[in-house]
């Protein structure tokens, strides 16, 4: 059974740096492309960033180039989402997520549909 665990979300004042953590167990963490989204009431799940299974290549949207930025450790089974100069839109619920066996490319996946197990997410507020 495959399980995401997000942390370091909270509240935090306009132009604040904050790092977000996911652990994963079960086994699939070094063979899976990990990303993190977002989400508001009322709007779809936005994709942020991505990372490849070897750490060496990254995507990050063009919305958050620049302020966010993706890492992994593969020996903690974590990936880190380091937010910095947060704004007040950047206040949502973040959700890290693994691609699964399907997808079995070394890449840094940038579709929701291309990933297959979900945290439950972490309530960032950012206070202006």
């Amino acid at each position: 059974q495959v399980a995401l665990v997000e942390s370091g979300g909270g509240l935090v004042q306009a132009g604040d740096s904050r790092r977000l953590s996911c652990v994963v167990s079960g086994g699939t963490f070094t063979s899976s492309t990990m990303g993190w989204f977002r989400q508001t009431p009322g709007k779809e799940r936005e994709w942020l960033a991505s990372i490849n299974k070897d750490g060496d290549r990254t995507n990050i949207d063009d919305s958050v180039r620049g302020r966010f930025s993706i890492s992994r450790d593969n020996a903690k089974n974590t990936v880190y989402l380091e937010m910095n100069s947060l704004k007040a839109e950047d206040t949502a619920v973040y959700y890290c997520a693994a691609s699964g066996p399907r997808m079995s490319g070394n890449h840094a996946y940038t579709y929701h549909g291309q990933f297959d197990y979900w945290g439950q997410g972490t309530q960032v507020t950012v206070s202006s």
